[in-house]
């Protein structure tokens, strides 16, 4: 069954279009505790959300959503997406609800769902909410109704789960952090968080106004990062993107780590503790250099589809716990349940405090490869799969690049567009490949 509604991260548009009207979003919340109440006699759900303007009207919305079907609600706020997931578990909810667009800008919004465990829902639950919204609702009377309540000390307990995630034994004394909110969901906590684990902590990023979420700062805009490293001469910085379930990491140098980097140095970190490290797992678009790194130190490695719910599922299903993505999505399951861009931080900051090398110590003899993206408009109708041009260029350039790198040919989600990336261990190589594709698909 395809869904409607629901994308690779819950709902998510632009605020006043379908699906993101006050309207749709009401029923949503019945519907969705219409599907709660076939298991649980009284749901309980936790509501959190990020400081962008639509989140008062979207919280109200599914606030009623919920009481009309006759499940308590519990508000924290703004607050990260997973200080959402772990709330939902430490509480004891039955589903966690979080109002946000993550990095996209301030006129966008979107809703995601968390399952009891803290963990991200499958898409059969999905399916049956869909089932659930082409039904007439069904009201439940005064008596049955949801009531609401809100969370005053949310927020600090967030802060105390993060800081138990990093190691007992270290700390941050001596470091000086430049903390980039994003103007997003951790404007408060990221500077508590590493300024109680000891470091003198410079915040930007951190003044929200329901209008600037994302605007030229945090972790699709990490240049701002950069300067402000830079001339504050510190030591890290950290950028978040608006939910806080991405990192992007830079060090003294103003030099910015990716997923991929920062991935294999907490794969690396455990080995040198004599932690045993199976496999990890990453996307079609994790950077190859990475993978033979890991091949190298005998640990497996496997590319799940774009997207950390995938990255996610693929780690359950083997038993692994280290994952994550290029753009700074990173599990560590053994930590929490779903990615944290704080969390993540921790990892790696507790990796460079534990042995008293930098970062770029820390990859030593991993260069990343160059990469060539090129999207290509699709025309309409245009069938690129059965493009026979297209497949026996693939092929030539994928033989001439075994052992040195690799090409990737998918289709936008959201958009008519062909993406055509190639890696390979020389950008001139990388460059000439991709060129060679695109020239085969709009030919076709």
């Amino acid at each position: 069954m395809s869904r409607q509604y629901f994308g690779t991260d819950g709902i998510r548009g632009t605020v006043g279009q379908s699906p993101i009207t006050p309207d749709f979003v009401l029923r949503l919340g019945h519907a969705v505790g219409r599907v709660l109440k076939r298991t649980e006699a009284r749901p309980t759900v936790l509501i959190g959300k990020d400081p962008r303007i639509s989140g008062y009207m979207l919280e109200s919305a599914l606030e009623a959503g919920f009481a009309s079907a006759g499940v308590a609600v519990t508000l924290t706020g703004p607050l990260p997406t997973p200080g959402v997931a772990y709330l939902t578990r430490a509480l004891r909810m039955n589903l966690g609800v979080v109002i946000s667009a993550s990095h996209n800008p301030f006129h966008d919004n979107g809703i995601k769902f968390f399952s009891a465990k803290g963990e991200k829902l499958p898409d059969e639950w999905e399916q049956d909410v869909e089932a659930a919204l082409a039904e007439p609702p069904q009201w439940v009377d005064s008596m049955g109704l949801g009531k609401a309540r809100r969370l005053d000390d949310a927020q600090g307990r967030y802060v105390e789960f993060c800081k138990s995630t990093f190691s007992g034994d270290l700390s941050l004394k001596g470091l000086k952090i430049v903390v980039d909110g994003a103007n997003g969901a951790a404007y408060q906590v990221a500077p508590s968080v590493f300024h109680e684990l000891g470091a003198e902590v410079v915040a930007i990023g951190c003044s929200p106004n329901g209008l600037n979420i994302n605007d030229g700062v945090g972790a699709t805009h990490p240049e701002t990062l950069q300067r402000e490293v830079l001339a504050q001469g510190a030591d890290y910085g950290v950028a978040l993107d608006g939910d806080a379930d991405r990192l992007q990491l830079i060090d003294r140098d103003g030099r910015l780590y990716n997923g991929d980097e920062l991935l294999y140095l907490m794969v690396v970190d455990r080995l040198s503790q004599g932690l045993r490290v199976p496999g990890a797992v990453g996307t079609l678009m994790t950077n190859m250099a990475v993978e033979l790194a890991l091949k190298a130190r005998d640990v497996e490695f496997v590319r799940a589809k774009v997207g950390d719910r995938y990255v996610l599922e693929e780690l359950v299903a083997r038993g692994w716990e280290l994952g994550g993505e290029g753009s700074g999505h990173l599990l560590v399951l053994d930590k929490h349940t779903t990615g944290d861009g704080i969390v993540s931080a921790l990892q790696v900051l507790q990796a460079a405090q534990r042995t008293g090398r930098s970062l770029s110590q820390l990859l030593d003899g991993v260069s990343l490869f160059p990469q060539k993206l090129i999207n290509v408009r699709l025309q309409p109708g245009q069938d690129w799969k059965n493009n026979q041009k297209l497949a026996a260029e693939q092929q030539a350039v994928s033989s001439e690049l075994i052992g040195r790198g690799r090409v990737l040919i998918r289709p936008s989600g959201t958009e008519p567009l062909l993406r055509v990336m190639v890696e390979a261990s020389d950008a001139a190589l990388a460059e000439r490949c991709a060129q060679r594709l695109v020239a085969a698909v709009t030919a076709g």
